[in-house]
């Protein structure tokens, strides 16, 4: 690998590589990130390859392994250019019928085309819902670079930037830019990243560290990882330049445990670097020299606070400690620290290859630029999506997300991961930014957003995201560790039926003093779920506490079963799939469920056929008296038998 020496030589190197690539070329991507690989995306890969070789088109058509294209319930995703025909749910026997149809006929697999609520197919995936209203400034690359070639991503532009900022701005304007630019952090604080680069570089010192944070531990998040995985050049060459603005020689990459594949990519990538002369000594000869050290970390959530990683990185538990002086004045071994999350790393090159005005054409007022979201939960359209800020929730939810699975009417999205709020109907037009989140209860967070229906319980939601920040509390500080214990106590006593009046105004009590008081943003956040819902769906605490009534039928004390004898045919099959035989009967013989042996596991409600509907579920109402076990069924005329 020649080492690149000057901005002509990097131009000259992506010359070559176009030079030697034929944009008319069919070319077979394959999505191959963690949800895809998942999905045996590798062994797609791999039937490619022997079904191109057998029919004779190895030097007809290209391969290459992407990072995730962000559809992913609908992986392994394979995308063809140059048409960009998009094949979804692809399995390896698959394989041969898109060879023989598509590449040697031209001709489309129809049965793997993306299918609308209407039936109507859609070929290309730019024109599928749920890509056509995104605008994917930053992940959009993922799905045309093989994370595991420079080339791919020079051939693209890559590292353009860098020599944009060595070559052609001097530290004070690339720093200047970004603050014009408006960028604020995509971890979840939305601070400004051009004021924070500037503390650091004014702090005293010659050390100073730049740090991507890649701690991402929020249920059903997994942007970073994604970018990390599919991108890591896009996130080195924002490493580069930030710390050639800050005046910084060494940076950290710290990244979870759980995410293999993004440290091998990454490590590959940073290899490549080197060997390109973009990392190490005399970058590009500029005179500028920079290295990156890859962290692993265990996978503590509350790690991903800024001194608390930092603390991790020193060799030492991470926990969090007073700023009483900020990070970027004394963070990594009390050495001036600036961190920036993936996503905010990923943006840095775009902001200095296109300028800040480019930048600021985008999104409200108060927040620039695109964001990208973890779209979850009963969401017929699963994944991540990309958007620019000030799109609303209803827009995310409908026109990305296809609405709500099964039909069923929409009740709340929590924004922001655990520790964000959860917002109702009401606020389906809110815009999606910093400023407008924070002042509906809610926050912007690293962008996780869980889409719920009716038959979620908002009281019990909020059980479970507190009971997640408790067992996640570092337990340094006594607000945090025992606050958020005692909210969990209060919440699994109201969703067991035993709730008590003054519960709420207790929960919001604890709920102030655990924001005022604790030592990090983990506890500091920690009430939202908790406050959002007393806020929003007080109703449903209320139905708790006084009437023992769950409205959404979903806490096992305050619910129970019956099987409705008029309904009932006796088709058996409740009774077979009893896990604990509460459920008498036979042929011809009404089912009876016995109260007493009754687990209230739901198994008999998800099995009843749907066209019979016997299993009926109910809440703060008693039981109606059961018929006699092994009474004879009465069928009613025109009843079938």
């Amino acid at each position: 690998m020649a080492r690149l020496r000057s901005a002509t030589d990097l131009g000259k190197k992506r010359q070559s590589i176009l030079s030697r690539r034929d944009p008319s070329k069919p070319c077979v991507t394959i999505c191959s990130g963690t949800g895809c690989h998942a999905l045996r995306s590798d062994q797609v890969a791999e039937a490619f390859s022997r079904e191109i070789s057998s029919n004779g088109l190895r030097a007809k058509v290209d391969i290459r392994r992407t990072g995730c294209h962000g559809f992913c319930e609908r992986g392994p995703i394979v995308v063809i250019f140059p048409e960009e025909t998009c094949y979804l749910g692809i399995k390896p026997e698959d394989v041969p019928e898109i060879v023989s149809t598509t590449l040697v006929k031209k001709q489309l697999v129809e049965r793997l085309l993306y299918k609308d609520a209407e039936g109507k197919k859609v070929a290309l995936e730019g024109e599928i819902p749920f890509y056509k209203h995104q605008r994917r400034m930053v992940f959009g690359s993922n799905r045309l670079i093989d994370p595991k070639s420079i080339d791919d991503y020079i051939a693209l532009g890559g590292y353009s930037a860098l020599a944009k900022a060595l070559f052609e701005m001097s530290p004070e304007e690339v720093l200047q830019t970004v603050k014009q630019a408006n960028l604020r952090g995509r971890g979840g604080g939305g601070f400004p990243a051009g004021v924070k680069w500037e503390t650091t570089r004014n702090a005293p010192g010659d050390i100073k560290y730049v740090i991507v944070n890649a701690d991402e531990g929020d249920p059903g998040a997994f942007m970073d990882r994604s970018l990390l995985e599919g991108n890591p050049h896009s996130v080195i060459e924002g490493l580069i330049i930030g710390a050639y603005a800050i005046g910084s020689r060494e940076g950290y990459v710290y990244v979870r445990q759980e995410y293999p594949l993004a440290v091998s990519n990454l490590t590959v990538a940073l290899k490549q670097a080197h060997g390109y002369g973009l990392l190490g000594k005399n970058i590009l000869g500029s005179g500028f020299d920079f290295d990156v050290i890859i962290h692993r970390g265990a996978g503590a959530f509350v790690s991903g606070e800024s001194s608390a990683l930092m603390t991790a990185i020193e060799g030492i538990v991470g926990e969090p400690r007073p700023k009483y002086i900020r990070t970027a004045v004394s963070g990594i071994r009390e050495k001036p620290s600036n961190l920036n999350n993936v996503e905010t790393w990923a943006n840095i090159p775009l902001i200095i290859d296109k300028g800040a005005g480019w930048f600021t054409s985008i999104g409200t007022e108060g927040s620039k630029g695109t964001k990208i979201f973890s779209l979850v939960g009963k969401v017929n359209n699963t994944g991540l999506v990309e958007v620019p800020m000030g799109m609303t929730l209803r827009e995310i939810i409908y026109d990305i997300g296809g609405g709500i699975r099964q039909g069923k009417k929409f009740k709340a999205v929590q924004t922001g991961g655990p520790s964000g709020g959860c917002l109702p109907e009401s606020l389906l037009d809110l815009p999606v930014d910093f400023d407008a989140l924070t002042e509906a209860g809610s926050m912007m967070g690293s962008g996780g957003m869980i889409v719920m229906d009716e038959d979620n319980c908002m009281v019990d939601v909020a059980r479970y995201f507190t009971e997640f920040l408790a067992d996640e509390s570092c337990g340094k500080c006594i607000p945090c560790r025992a606050g958020t214990e005692q909210m969990v106590t209060i919440l699994n006593r109201i969703c067991d039926g035993e709730g008590e009046s003054g519960d709420i105004e207790l929960l919001e009590e604890i709920s102030e003093v655990v924001q005022d008081a604790s030592l990090c943003a983990l506890g500091q956040t920690a009430p939202n779920p908790v406050l959002s819902t007393i806020k929003y769906f007080r109703d449903e605490y209320v139905a708790h506490i006084e009437q023992k009534r769950c409205p959404a039928k979903v806490c096992k004390a305050l619910i129970s079963y019956y099987i409705d004898p008029e309904k009932c045919t006796a088709c058996g099959i409740c009774l077979r799939n009893c896990p604990v035989e509460a459920i008498s009967g036979g042929k011809n013989l009404v089912h009876v469920i016995d109260q007493d042996k009754c687990t209230k596991c739901n198994t008999c409600f998800e099995v009843c056929p749907t066209r019979f509907d016997a299993v009926v579920k109910i809440s703060g109402e008693p039981v109606p008296a059961a018929v006699p076990s092994g009474t004879e069924m009465v069928r009613k005329k025109g009843k079938q038998e």
